[in-house]
């Protein structure tokens, strides 16, 4: 890919980013963002075949520059409760930079396949974090014996959901760190054996 053929590819996704943050609830459509980046709808297209295409790269887009990899370096490197307790760290520390993409996508899942089919792929990622945690339990040998591997992960899925984060953080007023010191509590609790 050439150096304009990237930069091009930056701004449609950079766009893209700021229009679903500005607008949650409406459905970002290809002509809104050729517009807004001052290009043709074809050159859009060209980019980004496909809306759900754009969607996912921009969500990735957002990783890569909110540091991702860099957010997880502590979680990877460590074992047993470790890692669970530097997973939550890392996401619950990594959503409130995220919340406007997602609260989005959250908004038009219904009926926007493109924004679901990102969303997905976005709760995905998430899923496989949570997975990589509960192993790390068990192969502590720390997990609650009374839940499988696929049950302990759905369940702390769930817990660090963006909606949970939502609903207390945004509705209740909690804090980010009540809402972190209570999510690994809660996980604690919930996943690791007395």
């Amino acid at each position: 890919m050439s150096k304009k053929s990237e930069v091009t590819r930056e701004r449609i996704m950079k766009t893209t980013w700021r229009l679903l943050e500005d607008n949650p609830a409406k459905p970002v459509r290809m002509s809104d963002i050729a517009k807004e980046s001052g290009l043709s709808r074809q050159a859009v297209y060209l980019h980004f075949p496909a809306r759900a295409e754009l969607l996912i790269a921009t969500a990735r887009y957002l990783d890569e520059v909110l540091e991702v990899d860099e957010r997880l370096k502590a979680s990877r490197a460590a074992t047993g409760v470790d890692r669970l307790d530097a997973w939550i760290d890392a996401w619950l520390g990594y959503m409130p930079h995220i919340y406007g993409v997602a609260r989005a996508f959250m908004a038009m899942y219904d009926t926007d396949e493109a924004a679901r089919a990102a969303w997905d792929d976005r709760l995905a990622a998430i899923r496989h974090g949570c997975a990589a945690a509960v192993r790390a339990l068990d192969e502590a040998g720390v997990l609650d014996p009374g839940l499988s591997v696929e049950r302990a992960t759905d369940s702390l899925w769930m817990l660090l959901s963006v909606r949970n984060w939502e609903l207390l953080c945004g509705g209740q007023g909690w804090s980010q760190d009540e809402f972190v010191a209570h999510m690994r509590t809660v996980a604690h609790r919930t996943l690791v054996k007395n």
